[in-house]
């Protein structure tokens, strides 16, 4: 694809994207039906603890990740306080292994299980009343909507009884909330802690950190599982992402996976979930190198303890790549539609390298576009394999 071709396309893209994130009729009239909600009398708490927290999150891992920094600040400044994680099963593991969560309780989130298809207009009220009477038993007494656009949380806190609801003041969430703080595009982590300064005083970037936990004990599993090899040098290529549209080609991962294995003498290491085998196996089917594939074979604090000795972990935006970041573990990720001035590595720049390819519509924002070709949308497989290959070596460990 040519210069010119590749400034058609991407103008193309843009007039699509303007109108998917265009409000459409059924959002406004959504917005309307909120307000309306809002302002009807509901179910007040009898006996809610000021020092409860209820955290909701609805997002998968990385974006659970990024929240953690602003919890782990929140629970230093208040150390006595219950902070409860309400999440979804996809990012339970996230919540779970932190310490300064007290408590986690899931939800099948309206519109953030992949794979299962909208239910009627509304069932997600009908879901959100039924949560909400069982969050009553909780005696929350401050409940915090960590992601900014989302109404359902907000909607279900006011029917929870909640007394006290922060959020950002956005049209369809704020009717919900006692405190709604005016919303600033930034990093997620700063977004999250932003809504708990009241609370800690504020902070500065520099003390906003979760390394993810892990034990000896995942130490130990991961040196079982890499056997011969576990003293070796490794680098760690995660093959999977939530998105196709943020999936690498495996002839590229290949060619990056067998320069870096005969450039560093690294053992060539593949991870990912269940469902990722098969992306697993093309890669490897193209390699020269011998890659040792791990995919399904590790929980997210074994993960961890795997990516804290890698020489590089390279992947897609994609929730793992933040747990290598959180361990200290030297990074490139390859961004498409996402931004990565909001969901990029949070870490030393120099460490931690972000790719994007040279194409006039991304970030899009756009993470399914299921209604157009695949081939529309090059924004990941234009990043050229070169850059790949030296923005590893750059931050390659010694």
């Amino acid at each position: 694809m040519n210069a010119l071709q590749l400034a058609e396309l991407a103008a193309r893209n843009r007039a699509l994207a303007e109108q998917r994130h265009a409000p459409r009729r059924s959002e406004r009239l959504r917005a309307d039906l909120l307000r309306l909600i809002a302002a009807l009398p509901t179910w007040k708490a009898r006996r809610a603890d000021p020092q409860t927290f209820l955290l909701i999150r609805p997002d998968h891992i990385g974006d659970a990740l990024l929240t953690m920094p602003a919890i782990r600040a929140l629970r230093a400044a208040q150390p006595q306080a219950r902070l409860i994680a309400l999440c979804g099963a996809w990012s339970a593991e996230v919540f779970a292994a932190y310490q300064e969560i007290d408590q986690v309780l899931t939800l099948p989130f309206a519109g953030f299980a992949r794979g299962v298809p909208k239910g009627s207009l509304w069932s997600p009220y009908r879901q959100a009343w039924r949560a909400a009477r069982g969050l009553r038993q909780v005696g929350a007494g401050v409940a915090i909507i960590f992601r900014p656009d989302h109404w359902w949380g907000a909607l279900l806190a006011k029917w929870a009884g909640i007394p006290q609801r922060v959020g950002y003041d956005l049209p369809s969430v704020a009717p919900f909330l006692t405190r709604a703080l005016p919303y600033r595009e930034a990093h997620c982590v700063l977004e999250n802690a932003a809504l708990v300064a009241d609370w800690t005083g504020g902070h500065t970037a520099g003390r906003l950190s979760a390394p993810f936990p892990f034990t000896a004990d995942d130490q130990a599993y991961v040196r079982g599982l890499l056997g011969a090899h576990a003293a070796a040098r490794y680098v760690v290529i995660h093959v999977g992402a939530g998105s196709v549209y943020k999936t690498w080609s495996a002839a590229g991962w290949a060619y990056v996976a067998d320069k870096l294995a005969e450039r560093l003498g690294a053992v060539i290491v593949l991870t990912g979930s269940e469902r990722e085998h098969s992306a697993a196996a093309a890669i490897r089917a193209e390699m020269r190198a011998v890659a040792f594939s791990l995919v399904g074979e590790t929980n997210l604090s074994q993960l961890a303890a795997l990516y804290a000795e890698a020489a590089v972990v390279l992947g897609a935006d994609t929730g793992p790549l933040h747990v290598a970041v959180s361990v200290g573990a030297p990074s490139v990720q390859l961004f498409g539609p996402a931004d990565p001035k909001r969901f990029g590595a949070w870490g030393d720049s120099h460490r931690h390298l972000m790719l994007t390819a040279e194409i006039g519509c991304r970030p899009c924002r756009i993470l399914d576009w299921s209604d157009d070709a695949a081939d529309k949308h090059p924004c990941l497989r234009l990043i050229r394999r070169e850059d790949v290959l030296s923005a590893a070596l750059r931050v390659a460990r010694a």
